[in-house]
């Protein structure tokens, strides 16, 4: 009997202890390091630290970084821009001939690979499975890439100090310094912090995050509705509407009073989004049903060193704000990643003085930092036309401008 009780003890522990496991089912939570072709962020810096660069290939990074700023995204340089197109940043249409550059930095990472192969010098795991030419490509189609903050401090006769994003949240980590002397190239280990990358030269490797959307520069290129930054708005033609006049909402200004991100990480990644009813002009209830709202989404880069400056964009967000909507929905967002959700929130309109909410669905990443959310009024928005506004961390400026 005493033993047929510890059978069903048993027996209860064993049903009872799954009812308490956590599943844990967020793919994007995990590091793909059981991925054939997952290679890490520190064996891409060994890698490039193990290089004779000389100022060829500094100039080559200064001409991405560059690239990818004036387009609008970080101060960055993707490992496929590298292998397909040397010295173009994210954003480039056009593909740079390898031609502009002697020798370009993958064809040094090519032959590095090779000549740690034939030597069997330091054969990473991921480099034993995969080979060299798997390994090129699986370098060259993932997310990795060279971020040089204040890259506009410095000549490219400056080799710089190289370092990767520990992903843990540090703001120190290990990095090597490239040391030329006499033809003799040796690396000393050093600890590299913000402070650093401020006094000397320093090459992040880490993960891009920005690279897949369009930046407002980029939008701006595009279509010219969306204004000039810091210069002139530009609106649709009054033809584009049936009333004599309308009103847009500008968003004339932007200041980040933070980082979102460890500096390893980069700049943040801002995206602003409104949900309105553009054009809005029913008379009757039935006409509501006839109205689709419209999402305007677009993402704003602030470089670290751009912390606490006020940004000039003027970029339109409601083209066309009828009298009859009293209120947008609006988000600030600075994206993490993960995966897809929405904010399922309302715009308001107004007919024949009753109210109504247009259901609007605003999509975001199911780890990014919610900078801020809610609704805007039109008498709010035209009584602080041009003055700055707080929304969290971040201070924007509006105007509204009747046309």
């Amino acid at each position: 009997m005493k033993n047929y009780s510890l059978v069903n003890i048993l027996i209860s522990v064993i049903l009872i202890l799954p009812s308490c496991e956590i599943i844990d089912n967020d793919e994007d939570t995990h590091i793909l390091d059981m991925s054939s072709k997952y290679i890490s962020l520190s064996e891409v810096a060994d890698i490039l630290a193990s290089l004779h660069i000389t100022p060829e290939q500094v100039r080559e990074v200064q001409d991405a970084v560059r690239a990818s700023s004036d387009n609008g995204y970080d101060e960055e340089y993707t490992m496929k821009k590298l292998f397909t197109a040397p010295g173009a940043g994210v954003g480039d249409e056009e593909t740079r001939s390898a031609s502009g550059y002697d020798v370009p930095l993958s064809r040094m990472i090519e032959e590095h690979l090779h000549e740690m192969v034939s030597t069997k010098s330091s054969v990473s795991s991921t480099l034993d499975r995969l080979g060299i030419d798997g390994f090129l490509q699986a370098l060259g189609a993932s997310d990795i890439q060279i971020y040089w903050p204040f890259n506009d401090n410095y000549d490219t006769d400056v080799m710089p100090v190289i370092t990767f994003d520990p992903e843990d949240g540090s703001e120190v980590n290990v990095g090597y310094r490239m040391i030329n002397d006499d033809g003799f190239h040796r690396v000393e280990e050093v600890l590299v912090d913000e402070e650093m990358a401020e006094e000397c030269p320093v090459w992040i490797v880490n993960r891009n995050t920005d690279a897949d959307h369009t930046s407002l520069e980029l939008l701006r290129r595009e279509d010219p509705e969306w204004g000039e930054g810091g210069g002139d708005i530009i609106i649709k033609p009054a033809s584009a509407t049936s009333r004599k006049s309308h009103k847009s909402l500008i968003l004339k200004d932007f200041k980040a009073n933070r980082n979102y991100d460890t500096w390893f990480a980069g700049a943040s990644e801002f995206f602003v989004k409104v949900g309105a009813v553009e054009d809005f002009t029913a008379s009757t209830e039935a006409e509501l049903r006839l109205y689709t709202p419209a999402v305007t989404d677009f993402m704003i880069v602030v470089k670290r060193k751009m912390k606490g400056q006020s940004l000039p964009f003027n970029a339109v967000l409601v083209s066309d704000w009828s009298d009859q909507m009293t209120h947008c929905a609006f988000m600030i967002t600075e994206d993490d990643g993960g995966t897809m959700t929405t904010w399922d929130c309302k715009a308001l309109v107004r007919i024949a003085s009753k109210s109504y909410g247009v259901e609007i669905k605003i999509p975001f990443n199911s780890r990014d930092d919610i900078v801020w959310r809610g609704q805007l009024a039109s008498s709010w928005l035209e009584g602080n036309s041009n003055l700055s506004a707080n929304f969290g961390d971040i201070e924007a400026t509006f105007e509204v401008v009747e046309y």
